[in-house]
């Protein structure tokens, strides 16, 4: 694809520094010892369904998983549904799928964390970190290439303040820059989705953006909503003057022009996995145990920092599924948390976990029981 031919020549810098990238610790180098190849991700004689839904900015990693798991246990079937982090929740609760993929670890404020307890009964939910998702403000502009924009810009573009591209705000942030008159056409997820809350968390801690971050974008801001990650890519690329936030994977499949973002330090910078790698450093793990939620810094000052990134978690019981989804989604976690699991993501627009970071992955899914 695109993406993987933009990166040949820095694949292996970018996997290299990411690995650097803990967050206790900087020492680099990723612990091939302790991470199981894809052909021992299960023991040949596994079989079984694993029903799991949510996220769909993390469809394409799960494809490429899923396919690489089959491959090594025919008998198991892989059933993922992009659905929106908020659905895939929701349908964890309720029971009705083994584990769910969110953009946004489960919320305190929402009463997330004790209902998906109820749901594990003899154990603890955990939120897994295993995909770091930069996420790109993407647009169709004609004529307009390199677009730079400030937090504040974005902020005012997503709020519909801004209308028009050759707005005042958008010209100093490009001052050499050719702007038409074209009216702004803002999309975004018209579906739960921790894509929008991760970027209404960036813009809340960057913009003064003057709504609430949620799964659910503000119906106050307006704009035009489109579902899913695959719909927003979609829309962006039918619409002259369009723009919108998207998982780096989809804008690069979708060929839309992606616009620097300046950091907190006021820089400029193109969205590459290398970049985004810089502001996950700063991560914090949060949470307690083997649940590794993680806290972001947005307002991060690091050089070269490119500051929207996601992290998609998988949220599963620590204890309490039954019997057969248990070994089976531990199976497959395993193999997601391995180095070749890990490795798979750089060429679909993703970035692996830090060395440390996935090191507390792969302990707490051995916990799985």
């Amino acid at each position: 694809m695109k993406y993987a031919g933009r990166l040949a020549a820095a694949a292996i810098a970018g996997v290299l520094s990411l690995a650097a990238c803990g967050t206790d610790n900087n020492n680099g180098g990723t612990d091939t010892a302790s991470a199981p190849a894809a052909s021992n991700a299960g023991d040949g004689g596994l079989s079984g369904t694993i029903n799991a839904a949510g996220s769909s900015a993390q469809a394409n990693a799960i494809a490429e998983w899923k396919k690489s798991f089959q491959t090594s246990n025919p008998g198991v079937s892989i059933n993922y549904q992009p659905s929106g982090s908020g659905a895939g929740v929701q349908s964890f609760i309720q029971g009705t799928i083994a584990f769910a993929g969110s953009d946004s670890a489960l919320k305190d404020d929402a009463g997330e964390p004790a209902k998906a307890d109820a749901r594990c009964k003899t154990g603890k939910a955990i939120n897994l970190p295993m995909v770091i998702g930069p996420v790109a403000v993407v647009y169709n502009l004609a004529g307009v290439d390199n677009l730079q924009l400030s937090p504040q810009t974005i902020g005012d573009i997503f709020s519909s303040k801004i209308t028009k591209w050759d707005d005042a705000a958008i010209k100093k942030d490009n001052p050499d820059a050719k702007l038409p008159s074209t009216p702004i056409q803002a999309f975004h997820r018209s579906d739960e989705s921790g894509t929008s809350d991760n970027f209404t968390k960036f813009l809340k801690a960057t913009a003064g953006w003057p709504y609430e971050p949620a799964k659910a974008f503000p119906a106050e801001a307006k704009g035009q909503g489109a579902k899913g990650s695959d719909g927003i890519a979609q829309a962006v690329k039918g619409a002259e003057g369009g723009i919108s936030y998207v998982e780096l994977s989809f804008a690069e499949n979708s060929g839309l022009s992606k616009a620097k973002v300046a950091n907190g330090a006021g820089e400029f910078v193109e969205l590459t996995p290398e970049s985004a790698g810089k502001t996950v450093e700063a991560a914090e793990v949060k949470g307690t145990g083997n649940d590794l939620k993680l806290s972001i810094d947005y307002t991060t000052k690091a050089a070269g920092a490119y500051p929207i990134v996601l992290v998609t978690y998988e949220i599963t019981c620590e204890k309490g599924l039954s019997a057969e989804d248990s070994k089976l989604v531990k199976s497959f976690l395993t193999y997601t948390a391995s180095d070749a699991g890990q490795s798979a993501l750089t060429q679909l627009g993703y970035a692996p976990l830090p060395a440390s970071l996935v090191a507390k992955v792969r302990t707490a899914v051995e916990a799985i029981a």
